[in-house]
């Protein structure tokens, strides 16, 4: 085996200041004859592409990259400032951060994850943003921080968040539209009978509160012997179960009807009617909104509403890009659809 060869006192090349002393030359025309530079003669630059293979150097490419302010890094970032105990292992953040690193890493770029809690001080955007770390920004959620959202998208343009669309609104988004998908799940739901709702969701958050919406007008517009009840419920690993139980003993013995504001909460739904012994769905039907994976998991499989989480995640890196090469892009709404199995 040949051993590796060191510079100067027998230690290996450490930086670009050590080969160019090796190699006689400034810092720069090393930096230059790495990077295949033509600035450099074509001699001098195999020279030091040689001395460094040699001497086992690699630049730093991060530093590299952020001398010519392309790093090649998109951040994902998670905003949690409605559901603070919600974790990034969320079956739903899970499978859209799949597509979404798919979709970025194709094209060459790396990935920076980043669950935020936002605090008092409302310029956690802003640090993101202009840490000089990042290419752009794709968001997952727009939580209780729409304000913020819009104020950093006025002057920072490659930013593409999932989420719900508003009229008149500045940043760029992608998302399903949900006050229809609530109002799909509620009609699903009167469709075959049901007429005393119950809604389990937290609905501090845009999209959650758009679809308590929905399903309000369409039980309003079902008119009399209809009725809806709104039970908040939090995707926090170690409270949603908790909270489904207890809502399920308080809810109106008539209820015939659940529609949970997401498949994580419809699955906890499940599980504790049937340890009240109450059958699904000839006694009480329910309907949960993703259609994750997992939705065909359950005993019995989940109706549910479908987020097309592929397509959008396509979607948001498709604009975002767009957007880096200074075109405009957004938004992009996507249409929900019930998939009917056997829960409902």
């Amino acid at each position: 085996m040949t051993s590796m060869k060191m510079g100067e006192n027998g230690r290996r090349i450490r930086n670009i200041s050590e080969l160019a002393k090796l190699a006689g030359v400034s810092a720069g025309t090393v930096s230059r004859a790495l990077a295949g530079k033509d600035l450099v003669n074509r001699q001098t630059r195999e020279r030091i592409q040689a001395l460094a293979r040699e001497h086992g150097f690699r630049p730093n490419q991060m530093a590299s990259r952020l001398r010519t302010g392309q790093t090649g890094v998109i951040g994902v970032v998670v905003p949690l400032g409605h559901e603070r105990a919600q974790l990034l292992s969320d079956p739903f953040f899970m499978t859209l951060i799949g597509h979404l690193a798919d979709a970025v890493t194709e094209r060459g770029y790396d990935l920076m994850l980043s669950r935020v809690i936002p605090s008092d001080e409302d310029d956690w955007l802003e640090r993101i943003t202009d840490s000089g770390m990042l290419e752009g920004v794709l968001m997952i959620g727009q939580s209780d921080q729409f304000t913020t959202i819009e104020r950093v998208a006025r002057h920072y343009r490659p930013l593409v968040v999932w989420g719900t669309h508003r009229a008149g609104q500045h940043h760029c988004s992608v998302g399903t539209d949900s006050f229809v998908g609530g109002r799909l799940a509620a009609e699903h739901l009167l469709a075959r009978g049901a007429r005393h709702l119950a809604f389990f969701g937290e609905t501090t958050g845009i999209e959650i509160a758009e679809r308590l919406a929905g399903a309000r007008a369409a039980v309003d517009r079902f008119g009399a012997g209809a009725s809806l009840e709104a039970f908040p419920t939090r995707l926090a690993v170690d409270e949603t179960a908790a909270q489904v139980a207890e809502h399920i003993d308080r809810m109106a013995p008539e209820t015939d009807g659940i529609f949970a504001a997401s498949d994580v909460i419809a699955m906890a739904v499940l599980r504790i009617l049937r340890e009240r012994g109450r059958k699904v769905p000839e006694e009480i039907a329910v309907i949960g909104y993703d259609d994750l994976p997992m939705a065909m998991q359950t005993v019995p499989r989940l109706t549910t509403v479908r987020q097309d989480i592929a397509a959008g995640a396509r979607a948001m890196v498709d604009n975002l890009f767009a957007r880096l090469r200074g075109e405009d892009a957004g938004p992009t709404v996507l249409e929900p659809r019930v998939i009917v199995r056997e829960t409902a």
